[in-house]
């Protein structure tokens, strides 16, 4: 095992090797991790702060670090380190798994205390990777708040991979943390606009629609928790919806208890407009969303196309100075058109037949008030009509209003008439 000077001499050539140029050159992890290293943390913070002292960058400060921590905690090494690396903290010699708790516990805070202040000074899945072994290992609050405010700061570098951390608390009926990526999320909205750009909004807003797809998949995950993720970002977070619908339709599929209210409470996070023609189509023929989505994403695609066909028909119009270019334009716009055209055809088709379906639906229910309503009134003044009177009533009400709007209507016979005319009444007779 090195001694604390040597180790400090040994990262002191590697981090400043020319007395000429006077700059820092990059870390190698092989070139200084392939001997023995220091296991005892105190030479390894001393050291450390030696080196910040000289004023070395942050990056690689961060680099020493995290290759530190990726050769004596294998959890923590990523990809890049996963083969050839020896676990050694509890290989040396037997222990128990408390006592090798408590040392990765004082491992990953004494980590967590050493971290530079700077933003970019250490990789966002590093941070996940050492926020996963504190959540297993138990490590204070205090800690863990530290490396969720940092993930928060670059959450648009974190990879699917690293955000999927278990939950290893027993009172959590998911296999994910959501709770832990729901603060993080919210933690990383409320930063300023000066400190997160617009790109990294959008790299948040699919980050997330893909974790939803993969917690939806758990029968457990609440419908609260569903939506307090989903609606965190705000709606211009989203270039399109359709991470966001394939979350939402898988969670339907993994629980068939939701109620129809709970569906339209989910189909109002998606924004139909921002479908893509693949997801509208697909979401036309889900038989699981309301008739009402399904009737909206219809019309909205509609209205897409017709944008389209107006958009292409002015662009066809106007002359291009290049007249092969502006033939092969007009041609392909052509086909485009034909295509879009029976297209649009085959969605307003499908919306009268929806509309019809609906309509027939509305009258069939109304006849079934109306009934109701009739049958509780008689029922109200005791008289309960029997099925024949209540036809009969029918066939005159329907006889009477055919003979208001001039239907069958009866020319009276004339006889009848004469007959009538020369009928003198009573009272005349008296008289005489």
């Amino acid at each position: 095992m090195l001694n604390a000077l040597s180790f400090y001499t040994k990262m002191k050539k590697l981090v400043f090797p020319s007395s000429v140029t006077g700059k820092p050159s990059e870390l190698s992890a092989d070139c200084w991790f392939d001997d023995s290293c220091v296991l005892d943390m105190d030479y390894f913070v001393k050291t450390l702060a030696g080196i910040k002292a000289k004023g070395v960058r942050p990056d690689l400060i961060g680099s020493i670090i995290a290759h530190y921590a990726s050769k004596w905690l294998p959890d923590l090494a990523g990809d890049d380190y996963e083969k050839g690396i020896p676990t050694n903290i509890g290989k040396s010699s037997p222990e128990s798994v408390t006592s090798l708790w408590m040392k990765k516990r004082f491992f990953v805070e004494t980590l967590v205390g050493v971290l530079p202040p700077e933003k970019d000074s250490i990789s966002c899945n590093f941070l996940l990777r050492l926020l996963r072994t504190a959540n297993m290992v138990g490590v204070e609050w205090t800690y863990r708040a530290e490396l969720e405010k940092r993930i928060s700061w670059q959450l648009d570098q974190a990879s699917l991979k690293e955000l999927m951390i278990p939950a290893f608390s027993h009172t959590s009926a998911t296999l994910l943390d959501v709770e832990l990526v729901i603060r993080i999320v919210n933690r990383f909205v409320n930063l300023e606009e000066s400190s997160r750009s617009g790109a990294a909004i959008v790299k948040v807003a699919k980050l997330v629609d893909c974790y939803l797809a993969e917690a939806a998949l758990d029968s457990n995950l609440s419908l609260q928790e569903f939506l307090a993720l989903a609606g965190a970002l705000p709606s211009h977070a989203r270039t399109t919806d359709d991470g966001l619908y394939r979350a939402i339709d898988t969670f339907i599929k993994a629980h068939p208890g939701v109620s129809k209210q709970e569906r339209k409470t989910l189909c109002k996070l998606i924004d139909s407009r921002k479908l893509s023609p693949e997801a509208s189509l697909h979401a036309a023929q889900n038989e699981r969303l309301p008739v009402r989505v399904v009737i909206e994403v219809l019309l909205g695609e509609q209205t897409k196309l017709n944008r389209q066909l107006d958009w292409s028909g002015s662009f066809t119009s106007t002359r291009s100075p290049n007249l092969g270019l502006d033939l092969s334009v007009r041609c392909q716009s052509k086909r485009e058109m034909n295509a879009q055209q029976t297209e649009i055809k085959k969605l307003k088709e499908e919306v009268h037949r929806l509309q019809s379906q609906c309509y027939a639906l509305q009258v069939q229910m109304d006849r079934l008030v109306e009934k109701k309503k009739g049958f509780f009134r008689w029922k109200k003044l005791g008289i309960m009509p029997s099925f024949k009177s209540i036809g009969a009533a029918e066939r005159s009400e329907e006889a009477e209003a055919s003979g208001e709007l001039g239907f069958g209507r009866q020319t009276p016979n004339m006889k009848t008439k004469l007959v009538k005319a020369r009928t003198t009444p009573k009272w005349r007779k008296s008289m005489s």
